[in-house]
């Protein structure tokens, strides 16, 4: 094989801390939406707060959800500007922790847990309210799964070439 192909190849496959910036960013962006629109599907679904509670708990989720989009971004920044062999978890992993803050003001607020299946049980174990995106294009951008999956073999191949 000449070297010329996989240079060509090489200039082809973005950056790792490319396209886990370009996550981040879609993070920062998404987040919000999707944790307000999730939790409100749950309200919704429950009816137990209408009138005037409602603009309250409205509220309440709504800074929830932005100080959840703060910190996950911020854990993701730090965990996608480490070099590819420190970095011990997958954005989706650390985006998956986006409900916590949600979730304690849903239960504050006396919504019931949802019913869950057994495997998301199993799997996560604190949602008690179907809030944890099963993908990164759960967030509301179709692109962000393909996104991962680059990050992901952008992953592979700087750690293949650091043997």
């Amino acid at each position: 094989m000449s070297s010329r192909a996989d240079e060509r190849h090489d200039d082809d496959v973005p950056r790792l801390a490319d396209i886990g910036a370009a996550i981040a960013s879609a993070v920062e962006e998404l987040a919000v939406d999707y944790l307000v629109r999730r939790a409100a599907d749950v309200v919704d679904a429950w009816g137990l707060v209408a009138g005037e509670d409602r603009p309250d708990l409205d509220a309440r989720i709504l800074r929830a959800s932005v100080e959840a989009r703060n910190r996950v971004t911020a854990e993701l920044r730090v965990l996608l500007g480490e070099p590819a062999a420190a970095q011990g978890a997958t954005p989706l992993e650390v985006v998956r922790g986006l409900p916590r803050e949600v979730t304690r003001v849903l239960a504050a607020s006396g919504i019931p847990a949802v019913v869950r299946d057994p495997f998301d049980e199993r799997a996560w174990p604190d949602d008690r309210y179907e809030l944890v995106p099963r993908s990164l294009a759960d967030l509301g951008d179709s692109r962000l799964a393909p996104l991962h999956l680059a990050w992901g073999v952008a992953k592979a191949k700087a750690l293949r070439e650091r043997t």
